[in-house]
This record gives structure tokens, sequence and C-alpha cells, in this order.
């Protein structure tokens, strides 16, 4: 069941307020002022959305909202539940066969897990399972690193873009160094635009696709859990043994310790 995942509102949050209290801490609310600029800001934001526009068709574009919203939620997996479940449909497919499982396999909402079910059910050998299985894992790997990868580019493009913006402020300010009453606006120019790509990169976009990545790595986890308790039921594994080896996946730091997402598959079949 889906959660809202109240850490991420509370980190972005948490973010401005420590920057507010550094600017405050130095000029007071006086000077906020001092670091609100449109001309800045409008070339950092629009240098962006210009340079994400050109970089990904608009199909992808398009999945951005329903990707954002997957930052503000949360999935609560319950490996030693799952563990117990398939325990608990092991040991009827030991009494009764795997076609006593059919009516509950389809009663199942998660569709991976249902339809590994099935094909144990239908009679597809652990291999074929296996094939198919971790190619739907692998589709789905690759739609989240889709999704993933504007909110990565636009953590890249913010800092350029305000690096552009300082170039372009100090190129004006040098312009007109012989009159003083243009070297303030465009000197906050040419630092405001690098103080803004900034902190779009390390507190938005980089922050975002960190945290997609981590449900990714989260998901593939619980889906690499079901394969190995399907495998188990369809080979008609003792489920005391079958408990024993998924019980290992409860840790969930260790399988996932030292090696990206894509590269674990290997090890959790030699399990």
């Amino acid at each position: 069941m889906k959660r809202f995942d109240y850490l991420t509102p509370v980190g972005f949050m948490l973010g401005c307020i420590i920057v507010a209290i550094g600017i405050l801490s130095g000029t007071g609310l006086a000077g906020i002022s001092s670091f609100l600029d449109l001309t800045s800001f409008l070339i950092v934001t629009g240098g962006l959305a210009a340079a994400i526009f050109i970089s990904f068709p608009p199909r992808d574009l398009k999945k951005t909202p329903s990707v954002l919203k997957q930052v503000f939620s949360r999935q609560d997996d319950n490996v030693k539940e799952l563990v117990r479940v398939f325990v608990s449909l092991s040991e009827q497919a030991r009494r009764q066969g795997l076609l006593s499982l059919d009516d509950q396999a389809r009663e199942i909402k998660d569709p991976f897990l249902k339809k590994g079910l099935l094909l144990a059910i239908d009679g597809w050998d652990e291999e074929t399972i296996r094939l198919v299985m971790d190619s739907e894992i692998a589709a789905m790997e690759e739609r989240h690193r889709k999704g993933r990868r504007v909110f990565e580019k636009a953590g890249d493009f913010a800092p350029a873009w305000g690096m552009i913006g300082t170039l372009v402020g100090l190129v004006l300010m040098l312009k007109n160094l012989n009159d003083p009453h243009t070297l303030g606006p465009n000197m906050a120019v040419a630092l405001l635009t690098t103080l803004y790509g900034a902190l779009l990169a390390n507190l938005v976009f980089i922050p975002i696709a960190a945290k997609l990545e981590e449900k990714t790595e989260s998901e593939i986890f619980i889906k690499q859990v079901m394969i190995e308790g399907v495998v188990g039921i369809q080979s008609g594994k003792n489920p005391r043994n079958l408990e024993s080896q998924l019980v290992v996946f409860s840790s969930r730091e260790d399988w996932r310790k030292g090696q990206p997402a894509s590269k674990k598959k290997g090890a959790v079949h030699e399990a």
C-alpha cells in the first residue's frame, strides 16, 4: 500500500530554511530583497527548460508529472509478510498440488507476483519463469531510468545555466564600468544566477533523481524476492527450506551492498 512520503517535503523545507537562516543571519530581513532577481531567475529556469526540451522527446516529458508524484509516495513492502505468504502457498502446493493455487493466484493484486504464480501453475519450467520475470524487471528498470533521466539532466543543466548567467552579468558589468549605477544590478545577475542554478540542482533535481533511483532499487529487491518464492513453489521445495532461503532477503542492506541494481540478478539466482 502506498503512503505519503513526508520526508520529501520536509527535506525541501529544511533546505530552504537553512538558506534563509544563512541570509538572515548576515543581512537581516532588509537584505532578503538582495537575493531576489527576476532576470537571474529567468536565465536559469528559461535556459534549463530549453535544454530539457532539446534533450528529450515529448513522450518522455509527458510522463514527468506522474514520475514526480512517485517522489512524494512510498510503498510499504514487508518482506517478512511476503515470506509468510510464500510459505503458506508452498505448503498448500505440496499438499494439494500447484493447480490448487489457481484461485488464490488470480486474486493477487500485484501483477508481477500474479504473473509468476500463473506461470508456475501452468507448468512452465524454472528457467522460463526466471527469464520471463527477469525480463519484466529489466523493462521496469528501463522505464524508471527514462523517467529519472529528466531530473538527472536537469541537475546537470541548472548549474551550467547559472554559470552562463554569471558570464552574462560579468560582460554587462565590464561593458558599463563608466556607469556606477549599473554595476550593482549587473553584479547581482552575475552572482545570483550561479546561486539559483546551484540551489535548483542540489536541493531539487539531484535529490529527486536519487530518490527515484532508491525507489527503483527497492522495487527490484521485492521483485527478486518474488522470483525466488515463485521458483521455490514451482520446484516443490520444502516450505521450511524455502522460508530459510527467503528470510535472507529480510536483510535488505546485505543484498544491496556493493553493486548497482542491474548487476545483482546473477547473485540472487545463485542463492
